[in-house]
Order: C-alpha cells, then sequence, then structure tokens
C-alpha cells in the first residue's frame, strides 16, 4: 500500500470537505514538495526564522526594555496584548480547527502540531505591524514611510512563503495567519486608541462636579 503525504486524516475529513479551496492547497503543496533541494531548503530556513519563536522572543525582550526604560507603559501594555496575546489566540484556534499539516515524513519534514493558522506567519504579521504602527506617526516623510511599510509586508511574505514551501503549512494557513494578524492588530489599535483618549480627558475635577449638580 502506497502512503499518500496528503491523505487526509480521518479527524480532519470535516475541515478538508468545508475547505474550497483544499485543492488548490494540495497543489500548492505537492509543487513545491517534489521541488525541495538541500540548498533551497537552507535559504527557507533561514527565511523562517523571522518568524521564529526565538527571533520573535529576542525583539520582544528588547523592546519591552526599552518600553520600560522610556516609562511608556501604554506602548508596552499595547506591545503585549498585540504580539504574544494575538499568539496566544492562534494557538487556541490552531485546537480548535485541528488541521493536519500537508507533510508529516519525509527528508525535509520536521513539523509538530497543528497547521490551521500559521503560527510562524501570524508571529511575523504581529511583530512587524505592531513595530510599524509604532514608527509610522515618527516618520516624516512620505518616502520613508513607504520603505517602512514595504520593509514590514517583506518580512512577512517570506515568512509566509517559507513556510508553504517548506511544507509546514498549506497557503490557506498563511493567508488566514496574515488575515487574523491584521484585524488582531486593527482592534488592538481601536483599543488603543479609546484608552488613549480616556487617559488624555482625566477625571473630572470636583469644582467642576459640584457645579454640574447644582
Amino acid at each position: 500500500m502506497i502512503n499518500d503525504p496528503l491523505a487526509v486524516p480521518v479527524s480532519a475529513l470535516p475541515i478538508a470537505l468545508t475547505n474550497p479551496f483544499w485543492g488548490a492547497d494540495h497543489g500548492v503543496a505537492t509543487w513545491f514538495h517534489e521541488r525541495l533541494t538541500p540548498a533551497f531548503v537552507t535559504i527557507l530556513h533561514a527565511f523562517t526564522e523571522f518568524g521564529s519563536g526565538e527571533w520573535i522572543g529576542i525583539v520582544l525582550f528588547a523592546l519591552v526594555l526599552f518600553f520600560v526604560w522610556k516609562r511608556s507603559w501604554p506602548s508596552l501594555v499595547m506591545l503585549i496584548i498585540a504580539v504574544p496575546g494575538g499568539m496566544l489566540l492562534n494557538e487556541w484556534l490552531k485546537l480548535a480547527v485541528h488541521r493536519q499539516r500537508p507533510f508529516v515524513e519525509g527528508p525535509y519534514v520536521d513539523w509538530s502540531g497543528y497547521s490551521f493558522a500559521s503560527g510562524h506567519t501570524i508571529a511575523a504579521t504581529l511583530l512587524y505591524g505592531q513595530l510599524l504602527i509604532f514608527l509610522l506617526p515618527l516618520l516624516k516623510t512620505r518616502h520613508s514611510r513607504v520603505i517602512c511599510i514595504l520593509s514590514a509586508a517583506s518580512l512577512v511574505f517570506v515568512v509566509g512563503f517559507s513556510r508553504v514551501a517548506l511544507g509546514a503549512h498549506f497557503l490557506t494557513d498563511v493567508l488566514a495567519a496574515m488575515f487574523f494578524g491584521i484585524i488582531w492588530l486593527m482592534l488592538c489599535m481601536v483599543f488603543g486608541k479609546s484608552v488613549r483618549q480616556r487617559t488624555a480627558a482625566g477625571p473630572i475635577p470636583v469644582t467642576h462636579r459640584a457645579e454640574s449638580q447644582r
């Protein structure tokens, strides 16, 4: 009996049948899997490191120290909610969807856990997206803002591409991670703006309260 690396596990059948892009997912995964070489895999692993837990942890630690040093508590809170908070929600999503990875056996395969949505991709989307939110208001020229946006988008793209090409995730896993990451950042921005507005308004002075009660 021939083992098909793309065979759908019984537990994943309900998810597979409701995925309208299941055929495209398999086609893309197979195309890359058949073209993997040691040199290509080395390059892809270098790309995927920009979304790895180790790298994300190092950057987050540096940012936490910077915000503590600057006593920028709102930025620190937003960073923690946006990046680690979003990554935690993605882990819950993985458990809820329970989708198996494209390949679990092979010379270049070393994956564990579930596939939907891509953890590396959403981590990159959240980290570089949040950095973009911090940096854009500080940039004075349109040229510098465009470069910053393109740099962040490129980092997210290469991480997502590497996860698909390595066979760690289906294409829809990566696209969903980007989508969920952007939505989460938008929600965090709205929440942060509301908090800043309330903080700026401050408590109502006692004299004003007394006058309003007359």
